[in-house]
């Protein structure tokens, strides 16, 4: 049993993750049992299995509860290091995107609508104020990070802060929904990303940085070098929560900070969090740095066409429930897992046994 003190103490963020207990082990193994007398063979349902008992050892009950209504979270935040010229899209977009997300008119909202989600758009690092709008809400920490490749994209005290935007909004989304799902918009985030996951993995920087929205060969190598600027200030992959915090601050970005407190927010409040692209799995690598039994909570929607995302998601043991070359993030590739999710849930809950129904076993 460590002898350590406890992280952070007298914040936010050191009584969430001090709250935070990993998944009930009895419920996990009830749901195992149900899974095996139900009227199928054991184990023909697959991965759907492994996310049925999860879910019960989430909720320390079996069968789970639903994942309904679920309910996405996307934190919008702008890059300082887009002054280096990693990619073509000019920096108000993140704006103009947030102002879209609030109105509806983006590929998640549609998503969820189809999905009866509910989507809630969090400025915690908007370089530019959004306005008042509805679905709108306004947690900005700073008017975006400072440029990773020539010092620290924030302080310990901001990247904290803005972790604990995250767990707010965790801890508010957690009464009345069933599952969490994460979102993300930032232009250049995905710099941001490559820099956390060969942080924390020790991936190359060439290995783990991706073409994003789709750049070209000359700025592809430009963010790579970047990357390994930034990256080569981190000494080494963090061991404890103050390294993960400050290796956080040193090359990760504001909405990543506010994506790993989600992550803790959820374990904290026991309902499962769902992750997207590049961007969830880069902050949840920081969540597990923070505290490892957060992860216990957390489900992967899918795996992107970015490369470091399959390197996070290695780091972490977490297999994708799909595979669909993906790299919009804003928690779409997410969402679309959700119906797998539900779908184990519900089996565990409805189908019934071998003896409950009659049916002979072999």
């Amino acid at each position: 049993m460590s002898t350590d003190p406890p992280p952070f103490p007298g914040t936010l963020l050191g009584a969430t993750i001090a709250a935070v207990r990993p998944r009930d082990v009895a419920a996990e193994r009830a749901a195992r049992e149900r899974l095996d007398r139900m009227t199928k063979p054991p184990g023909s349902l697959g991965v759907l299995e492994d996310v049925a008992a999860q879910l019960a050892g989430t909720a320390g009950q079996c069968p789970a509860p639903l994942p309904t209504p679920a309910a996405v979270a996307v934190f919008a935040g702008d890059h300082g290091v887009h002054a280096q010229g990693v990619t073509p899209w000019p920096q108000e977009v993140t704006a103009q995107m947030v102002a879209n997300l609030a109105a509806g008119g983006a590929v998640v909202n549609a998503f969820a609508a189809q999905l009866g989600a509910d989507v809630v758009v969090v400025d915690v690092g908007v370089a530019t104020p959004v306005g008042p709008a509805a679905g709108l809400l306004e947690r900005n920490v700073r008017r975006g990070t400072a440029d990773l490749a020539l010092g620290p994209a924030m302080t310990l005290d901001e990247a904290r802060r803005a972790v604990e935007v995250g767990i707010e909004v965790a801890t508010s989304l957690a009464d009345g929904h069933g599952c969490l799902v994460t979102g993300d918009m930032g232009i250049t985030n995905t710099t941001a990303s490559a820099a956390l996951v060969c942080a924390f993995t020790g991936a190359a920087p060439a290995e783990a940085t991706g073409r994003g929205t789709g750049v070209d060969d000359p700025t592809l190598a430009r963010k790579v070098d970047v990357v390994t600027r930034a990256v080569a200030r981190v000494p080494a992959s963090p061991t404890s929560p103050a390294e993960a915090l400050a290796a956080l601050a040193e090359v990760g970005g504001l909405e990543h900070a506010a994506l790993a407190g989600f992550v803790l927010g959820a374990a904290a409040a026991r309902v499962p969090v769902l992750l997207d692209g590049v961007i969830a799995g880069s902050a949840a690598l920081v969540a597990a740095a923070l505290c490892p039994a957060a992860l216990e909570h957390a489900l992967a929607g899918h795996t992107s066409a970015e490369p470091g995302h399959a390197l996070a998601l290695r780091a972490l043991g977490l297999r994708p429930l799909l595979g669909l070359d993906l790299r919009l993030g804003e928690g779409t590739g997410a969402l679309l897992a959700l119906p797998l999710v539900a779908s184990a849930a519900r089996a565990l809950r409805d189908v019934a046994t071998f003896d409950s129904a009659g049916v002979t076993e072999k």
